[in-house]
């Protein structure tokens, strides 16, 4: 069943395109309400998973950490601030393969993965 578009999914994905930062559904839904305090949190919530599930933004699940939602889609990979907790995309080329080269025990048939790299951004190595 095809879906239609709606002024709140548009607001939703313009709100992911303009912060370009990887945020969060609720940092998403602040923005939005500045200028639409009508909008609901679950319609920002519901909206963003839609999306994603589309293929027209990516969700990025961090464990231990709230979801996060990216402009872009192609696959890429991330690394994490361990002090402030902000996402940044790795400017690198994925590693072709790399699925077919793990060895299962568990016959688990593994279908994507996401690479997360832990590192300490500039602005926090200013401030040490």
């Amino acid at each position: 069943m095809e879906r239609r578009s709606t002024v709140q999914r548009e607001l939703v994905l313009n709100a992911v395109r303009s912060l370009q930062n990887h945020a969060t559904a609720e940092e998403i839904y602040r923005l939005i309400i500045k200028n639409h305090p009508s909008i609901g949190k679950a319609t920002v919530y519901r909206n963003l998973n839609y999306l994603a599930e589309e293929g027209v933004i990516r969700k990025v699940q961090i464990p231990g950490s709230p979801d996060r939602f990216d402009h872009i889609c192609r696959s890429h990979y991330h690394v994490r601030c361990e002090k402030c907790g902000q996402l940044f995309d790795v400017d690198m080329d994925l590693q072709p393969g790399l699925i077919d080269k793990i060895k299962d025990t568990h016959g688990i048939q593994f279908l994507d993965y996401d690479i997360l790299f832990r590192g300490i951004c500039p602005d926090c190595r200013k401030e040490d």
